[in-house]
């Protein structure tokens, strides 16, 4: 906390009215029962009511603010202001975190780690709402409350459970590229400052002639990529369980300011129909060779948040906050998280949010959102709340429309796990960009994870690494003991 070396103010109730004593409870006599003390009841009340709801997913975590430099011509993809010129700067605060884990729960786990950016541009807030890694678990959305289930808790014991997470994967071969990079050594960051982030989903982007580009966004880390062995990583939890926290905090308090570049990958809209990897497919990336990385800006962060709660904590980010010149994707994924993100802000932290400092725009605000819990501003005074209407109330803007997007089909709820569809050349393809001490330890992480794991369950999972690589797959079977012949057998 900053020390004020001036006078210190007089303490008040929440109402103003100064306060004698903060020390001692009115009773009757030294030693009688606590009377009706209001200044008593209302520390209480409030002190009951301090903590929100914590996220479900994603809620330890870390924050910052900083800014975005635009250093590559982008305009001919969009026609977004903030990347309108170069040199252009954009404030930003960012929010880093686990993902399965609860508040008190260590930094060092193996987890994917929230990457979390909102750009507080001049055309309303863009909320870049990514990863540590490329993919993702799933590619249906109606799973992802399956796949969190799984790695949560117990609802019998209400402990985690290797074979609940086990289970779940090797049913879902979709997951087998996450799992790969989730094992590896990326899969625990040494900070948050030494990883890279990642849209995972595909986005779009397009241009004043109309012009959509799909592309998926990355932010190279300038610190290097730094990661942490198992035995590290456990030491650290019991030591420092908040070090990722404390190191980001650290780091820009003296100064030493981390820094991303800011880069993406443009596939113009109609390769996707043609395109051999399924574009919008969340557990698939595309390859550089193909879509090769595109510099945008830099990132930067040099100032703290005064209040943890205030600024971190109440931070709320939206895939769907994309200002003109931006926009979605087919991806099912990410259609699900245009709806799910802005309604569990609503159910944790209350229906007006988007005033909240940390998550308010820069740029001005005009609609007909009124009332509602916690509405702490003026609430628009006696302006119309509907509209059409005829007291200059605000309109839309026909010339921000995104352009109309082709699409075709039957509504049916299609089997995205029937075909031929290939779960396993991208990660055997990982797995083979690895050194062999690389894949040693990638297969060591996974053979300590799967112990007490049921066989059945091994041997299903077994069975995707060795699809993946046969020396994936056969050195996991090694590790656990299992016949590499039963293995195989299916």
């Amino acid at each position: 906390m900053a020390k004020d070396k001036t006078r210190c103010p007089v303490m008040t109730t929440a109402a103003g009215v100064p306060v004698g004593d903060n020390q001692n409870s009115l009773t009757a006599g030294s030693r009688g029962p606590v009377l009706a003390d209001y200044q008593l009841m209302e520390k209480m009340a409030h002190f009951n009511r301090e903590r929100v709801p914590e996220r479900v997913v994603h809620a330890k975590g870390a924050g910052a603010y900083g800014t975005f430099t635009v250093t590559g011509n982008i305009t001919q993809y969009t026609r977004a202001r903030l990347f309108e010129s170069i040199g252009k700067e954009t404030p930003v605060f960012a929010r880093f975190s686990t993902v399965a884990g609860e508040l008190g729960s260590a930094d060092t786990a193996r987890d994917p780690r929230g990457f979390a950016v909102k750009f507080y541009t001049e055309e309303g807030n863009w909320d870049m709402v990514g990863n540590d890694t490329p993919v993702f678990f799933i590619r249906d959305p109606l799973k992802f409350s399956d796949f969190i289930h799984s790695q949560k808790r117990r609802p019998d014991t209400g402990l985690r459970d290797a074979i609940m997470q086990w289970d779940f994967w090797s049913l879902s071969p979709e997951s087998l590229h996450q799992v790969t990079w989730l094992f590896g050594d990326r899969g625990i960051p040494a900070s948050y400052r030494h990883m890279n982030g990642y849209s995972s989903h595909t986005y779009s982007l397009w241009n004043g002639r109309g012009e959509r580009f799909w592309v998926k966004w990355h932010f190279k880390t300038l610190q290097g990529i730094e990661c942490l062995t198992q035995a590290e990583a456990t030491q650290l939890a019991g030591k420092d369980p908040d070090c990722h926290r404390r190191d980001l905090h650290a780091a820009i308090e003296k100064g030493d300011f981390p820094k991303w570049r800011v880069m993406v990958q443009v596939m113009p809209e109609m390769d996707a129909e043609t395109y051999a990897i399924h574009p919008f497919d969340l557990t698939k990336v595309w390859p550089h060779k193909d879509y090769p990385l595109i510099e945008v800006g830099l990132l930067e962060l040099n100032r703290n948040p005064e209040n943890h709660f205030a600024e971190v904590e109440q931070a709320a980010f939206e895939p769907g906050n994309l200002p003109p010149g931006m926009g979605a994707s087919p991806d099912k994924v990410l259609q699900a998280r245009l709806l799910s993100y802005a309604d569990a802000h609503r159910y944790r932290i209350g229906v007006n949010y988007a005033h909240l400092p940390v998550n308010r725009p820069h740029c001005p605000v005009h609609h007909y959102h009124r009332d509602g819990q916690m509405r702490f501003d003026g609430n628009f005074g006696g302006a119309p709340n509907y509209q059409p209407n005829s007291f200059s109330g605000p309109v839309e803007d026909p010339g921000v429309k995104e352009p109309p997007l082709r699409i075709s089909g039957n509504a049916d709820r299609f089997d995205h796990w029937a075909g031929n569809e290939d779960y396993w050349t991208q990660p055997g393809n990982l797995f083979r960009l690895m050194t062999a001490a690389e894949q040693a330890r990638l297969i060591a992480s996974l053979v300590g994870a799967m112990q007490g794991v049921p066989r059945e369950i091994q041997l299903r999972q077994v069975r995707h690494f060795y699809k993946a690589d046969p020396v994936y797959g056969g050195g996991v079977a090694k590790g656990l003991g299992l016949d590499l012949k039963e293995v195989m057998a299916a």
